[in-house]
C-alpha cells in the first residue's frame, strides 16, 4: 500500500531513499545538569534524514520523490501531512499499519549544540529490496539520494542497479559501516571526520578523501564542521575553510549540505563550487530553529 500522489519525475528531479520519522527536541534554558530535570523548551516536528534530505531539495528548486517506510501510528499522519504540504511525492512510499514511526529524541545544549539522542529507527528495516526492485526502472531524475538508516542490503541493492548516480549520506559513524561495499557505486558522498575515519582507517580528513576517491567515489565531502571542508575527486584535492555562522541548531545542517551537493552534482558544478554551496547550506541551517531553513531557498541568489 502507498499513499498516491503519483507523477513522474522529470530529468531535474531527485529521488530519496530514507528514513522518515518524528523528531522530539528538548533544548534547556542554562546549561545542562545531568541526571536532573532541565527548565526548557521541548518542541516535536517531522524529520529524518532522508525526509530532510527531501524538504531542502524542495527548497532548492527540485522535484522530489521520497522513498520511506511509514509507520500506522499517530505520528505518520503528521510526517504525510507535512511531506504533502511541501509536495514532496510519496506515491512510492511503502505503508506499514502495524508499525510504530521512526522517531528520534535528541537533547541540545543551551546554544542549540547536540548533546545526546536516542533513534528509533526499526521501521527502516522494513524498506527491503523486494519493495524497492520494482521501484528503480520506473525512476526518471538526476539524481538518487540513499541514507544510511536503510538497511545494508536494500543500500546495496539499490547502488547496484539504480542507473541513476546515487549520492549518500552516511549518517553516523556505525552507520557508515553499510556503505563500504558499494563506495565504488557513489556519484558522491559526505561524511563528517569520524564518519570518513571509519570508512577508511584514515584520521587525517585529507587522506580519508583521498582513500575514498581510490576506492571508487567520484566526489568527496567531508565535513568538518566551523573548521571547514574536505573536497577530493580524481582531479583535486581542495581544504576550504569554515563559514561563520551563529548556531541556534545544528541539526538538519548535514541533510542540508547533502542537498546541496546533490543540486550541485545535477547541475553540473564544479567540485569548489559545489563544496562552497554545501557549506553555506549548512551555515544557512545552524542559524535556523528549524531543520530545514526557509531561507535555504535563497543560497543560489
Amino acid at each position: 500500500m502507498a499513499y498516491q500522489l503519483s507523477k513522474q519525475q522529470p530529468a531535474n528531479a531527485a529521488v530519496v531513499f530514507g528514513g522518515i520519522n518524528m523528531d522530539i527536541w528538548g533544548r534547556p534554558d542554562a546549561p545542562l545538569v545531568q541526571k536532573d530535570s532541565n527548565p526548557g523548551a521541548v518542541t516535536m516536528r517531522p524529520g529524518g534524514v532522508g525526509r530532510n534530505i527531501a524538504h531542502d531539495l524542495r527548497l532548492l528548486g527540485l522535484e522530489v520523490s521520497l522513498v520511506a517506510p511509514i509507520g500506522g501510528d499517530v505520528y505518520a499522519s503528521a510526517v504525510v501531512d507535512s511531506c504533502q504540504a511541501l509536495g514532496i511525492d510519496l506515491s512510492m512510499a511503502p505503508v506499514f499499519k502495524d508499525m510504530r514511526s521512526s522517531t528520534y529524541l535528541y537533547i541540545t545544549d543551551e546554544t542549540g549544540d547536540m548533546e545526546l539522542a536516542v533513534s528509533d529507527m526499526e521501521l527502516c528495516s522494513a524498506l527491503t529490496p523486494a519493495l524497492v526492485a520494482p521501484i528503480l526502472p520506473r525512476l526518471q531524475a538526476g539524481a538518487v539520494v540513499v541514507d544510511a538508516n536503510l538497511p545494508p542490503e536494500t543500500i546495496a541493492y539499490i547502488c547496484n542497479h539504480c542507473p541513476i548516480p546515487v549520492y549518500a549520506d552516511p549518517v553516523s559513524t556505525v552507520k557508515a559501516l553499510k556503505l563500504q561495499p558499494v563506495l565504488h557505486r557513489l556519484a558522491a558522498i559526505k561524511p563528517n571526520a569520524l564518519e570518513a575515519e571509519c570508512l577508511t582507517g584514515q584520521r587525517d580528513p585529507e587522506r580519508a578523501a583521498l582513500a575514498l576517491v581510490d576506492r571508487g567515489v567520484q566526489r568527496v565531502f567531508i565535513s568538518l564542521g566551523a573548521q571547514g571542508m574536505i573536497a577530493a575527486d580524481q582531479k583535486e584535492l581542495l581544504r576550504l575553510p569554515g563559514l561563520a555562522t551563529r548556531v541556534v541548531n545544528s541539526t538538519g545542517a548535514g541533510d542540508a549540505a547533502t542537498a546541496a551537493i546533490v543540486l550541485a552534482g545535477i547541475r553540473g558544478m564544479g567540485l569548489r563550487d559545489a563544496a562552497l554551496l554545501a557549506q553555506k547550506a549548512g551555515a544557512v541551517t545552524c542559524r535556523s530553529e528549524s531543520a530545514n531553513a526557509p531561507e535555504l531557498a535563497n543560497i543560489l541568489d
